[in-house]
């Protein structure tokens, strides 16, 4: 890589995208275009990290060839496949440009957009998020699962997690630096860049549709992410079990009172097992829900202490690294 740092670095986390890649090479000349045309940026101003996060189809082998071919694009090779946010995060860590900016390689972010978001940073912020006004193509169970999330994190956390956005956006190098030296295990980077602060907005856009295929979040994977950022940035769930111990216990009292009523002046005991499997079940279902939520707690306690590289790159593919050969 040259060794004067470049004004904009931008990261692409990479997942089997290999009939994607073609036009999103298309769409990245245009944004270099844009940056070039109206920031007067040169030749080394601009780089473009893909990270290719254990893909099983040819998006290896499509952008090994792209990246070593074509000055100021790299690939990052990681050594198996992490998750978008380990991918992005190692994006980010390589990642020397002034500003920095982050956008998914399935083309619903629009790749010209980062010329906007950067012209914005100009009027002083350090982090410009790109804001959904429009969600192409999503079923109705993600666009409502996903309003639900936004607004329910936004409720617990004590510090102002924007609503409707992702991890489209750009950084400056002060906050990628902070950024880069919390190694948090279970990731959630928009709610780690909402917590570090400084002077922050957003610019609406509209979202558009995969170019290809379908998404990669299955529903299980959409449940780990929601997880992840609830615990990452809440106490609530451990408070809740609290407040649902407190509940039953005092439900309990009242009910305790009642059956000792009913012995002591009435002839109306209470027989059979109905009331008892009853409160039971009930205890029983509250104790469980409280053990899970301090488990998955303390599994994130076990994963940090253990210190574990957060990912592994194989190699970095760029027409520098071919020549070096």
């Amino acid at each position: 890589m040259p060794a004067k740092p470049p004004l904009l670095s931008l990261v692409i986390p990479v997942y089997n995208e290999e009939k994607t890649i073609p036009e999103l090479v298309k769409r990245l000349r245009v944004l270099l275009g844009i940056l070039k045309e109206k920031h007067r940026f040169g030749k080394e101003d601009a780089e473009i990290l893909f990270v290719n996060d254990g893909s099983r189809d040819d998006t290896f082998d499509v952008l090994k060839k792209f990246c070593e071919s074509e000055p100021g694009f790299f690939l990052l090779n990681l050594s198996r496949n992490y998750g978008h946010q380990l991918a992005i995060t190692a994006g980010i860590d390589t990642a020397r440009g002034e500003t920095v900016a982050v956008m998914d390689g399935d083309l619903q972010d629009p790749p010209e957009f980062v010329a906007e978001l950067y012209a914005k940073m100009s009027e002083g912020y350090d982090v410009v998020y790109a804001r959904r006004k429009k969600r192409e193509g999503e079923s109705f169970f993600k666009l409502v699962t996903a309003h639900v999330f936004y607004r329910i994190l936004k409720k617990i956390t004590r510090f102002d997690i924007p609503i409707d956005t992702g991890d489209f956006r750009i950084m400056s190098r002060r906050v990628t630096d902070v950024l880069v030296s919390m190694r948090e295990q279970h990731r959630y980077i928009r709610g780690l860049i909402a917590w570090i602060g400084f002077k922050q907005t957003g610019l609406e856009y509209d979202r558009d549709e995969r170019f290809d295929g379908e998404t990669k979040f299955s529903v299980s994977k959409m449940l780990k992410f929601a997880l992840d950022g609830i615990t990452s940035f809440s106490s609530a769930p451990l408070k809740l079990s609290s407040y649902l111990g407190f509940a039953s216990a005092f439900f309990g009292a009242l009910y305790t009172v009642y059956i000792l009523y009913l012995k002591l002046f009435t002839d109306n005991t209470i027989q059979g097992w109905t009331s008892v499997m009853i409160v039971v079940l009930v205890l029983g279902g509250i104790q469980l829900i409280a053990l899970g939520m301090i488990g998955e707690y303390l599994s994130r306690v076990n994963d940090q202490s253990k210190n574990r590289p957060l990912y592994v790159i194989e190699k970095i593919y760029s027409v520098r690294q071919k020549s070096k050969k």
